[in-house]
């Protein structure tokens, strides 16, 4: 699955310069509502004219930089109240920076600490508060009459609801964070799990066949040299075949470390079931007879599934190997319409010491756990146990429709 990046905003991917041209186009077009506002019955708070024209100018300007610097843009909008008040000027005549320094708290509190979120919205309560106050005391009106009682609460609601949003979008941006944050290290953790798996299917076989044909050329090699050394010269090619492996998993490693993710300039293939029947050779020449028998028509499976179902194989013939204490098992493969279908069937002490049984011995039983991980992956179903005839069974059921097979399992995969 191709990653795809996501597209953002229409704003962010507009150039810088039509961005600014575009704000201050908003900035020109709220200063005329401005000026008009700013009159009443034919009054104004300055004379008709250009010095009507520089405050709204000045009032309207400040809001280009809000997003920047909403602070700044926060205290010159409440420094202006606070002059209007001083001048003895009525309140009303520039309410519009009610509801824009309001604006400005939310976004003080969605975008810096805290701390700042509070300090605005106090300074903005104060400001507003103290000029509607003053205002009623220049016309001898009484703050406590039920409607200027009324229009005060109102501003103060005005500012909490400013505060409260800003706040949801704080803590919404957050919960993103966090989210993406969880989702990251999930990810990674499960990266790990599968490498430790792929490390564990390749280094568990090989280093159990090298175990055991060091063992039978020990015991040979004076009396059988001929033998001894077809017994060395499988490790050696054992040993140079997971050493492939590691320094391709090893590179890939590296490739995704350095920012360059994809394989290396040389990757080898991935292990996948055309490499069966090496696996049974390389299991014969460590004292292990195989029997693999196909059934259905063979064909090509989809990639995560032509893996997994190799690895499955590995790991219970390696188990075998291992834990069994026989020179015979049988690999089933069975092609079906809609799955992949594998038994791998011994015949050795499975009651007793169970091939790959997870509580066999110390040690042991990442395997079963790392096939059973393989097949959830491709929504499957696996079971592994002791026969009641004695001998041990691992059978996997692999879905082949591409909708079972999440993305996941089409990962990192090591050969």
């Amino acid at each position: 699955m191709r990653d795809r990046t996501p597209i953002p905003p229409l704003w962010s991917r507009l150039p810088p310069g039509v961005r600014r041209l575009l704000t201050w186009c908003g900035i020109a077009a709220l200063m005329p509502p401005l000026w008009a506002m700013t009159l009443s019955n034919g009054e104004s708070l300055l004379p008709v004219g250009a010095a009507h024209a520089a405050f709204t100018a000045a009032t309207a300007v400040p809001l280009a930089w809000a997003r920047r610097r909403p602070a700044m843009v926060l205290a010159i909008q409440l420094a202006e109240i606070v002059a209007v008040t001083a001048l003895g000027q009525p309140a009303q005549w520039i309410w519009p920076l009610f509801p824009a320094s309001d604006i400005l708290v939310c976004l003080l509190t969605a975008t810096r600490s805290r701390r700042a979120g509070l300090t605005a919205a106090g300074a903005t309560l104060i400001v507003q508060q103290t000029s509607r106050q003053v205002d009623l005391l220049h016309l001898g009106l009484r703050s406590w009459a039920p409607g200027f009682l009324a229009l005060s609460v109102l501003l103060g609601l005005g500012i909490l609801v400013a505060w409260m949003a800003g706040m949801f979008i704080r803590q919404r941006r957050e919960y993103d964070l966090a989210l993406r944050a969880h989702a990251e290290a999930r990810a990674v953790t499960d990266e790990r799990l599968r490498i430790a798996r792929e490390l564990h299917d390749m280094v568990a076989h090989s280093i159990g066949v090298i175990a055991i044909q060091a063992g039978a050329g020990a015991r040979v090699i004076d009396s059988h040299p001929e033998q001894a050394r077809e017994t060395l010269t499988t490790i050696e090619a054992t040993s140079r075949q997971t050493l492939k492996g590691l320094r391709h998993l090893l590179g890939v490693l590296r490739e995704t470390e350095h920012g360059h993710p994809g394989s290396p300039p040389t990757p080898a293939p991935p292990a996948g079931l055309s490499d069966v029947d090496r696996l049974v050779e390389t299991a014969a020449a460590a004292g292990l007879r195989v029997d693999l028998r196909r059934h259905g028509r063979p064909r090509p499976l989809p990639d995560a599934v032509d893996r997994s179902a190799f690895r499955i194989i590995q790991e219970s013939v390696t188990n075998v190997l291992r834990h069994a204490d026989t020179g015979h098992c049988q690999v089933v493969l069975d092609y079906r319409s809609d799955e992949l279908r594998i038994d791998v069937i011994d015949d050795g002490h499975g009651a007793a010491t169970p091939a790959g049984a997870p509580v066999a011995r110390e040690g042991s039983g990442h395997g079963i756990t790392g096939m059973r991980e393989r097949v959830a992956l491709l929504n499957g179903d696996f079971s592994a146990g002791p026969r009641p005839d004695g001998g041990f069974r691992v059978t996997a059921r692999l879905p082949l429709t591409t909708a079972g097979a999440p993305a996941e399992a089409g990962r990192l995969e090591a050969p």
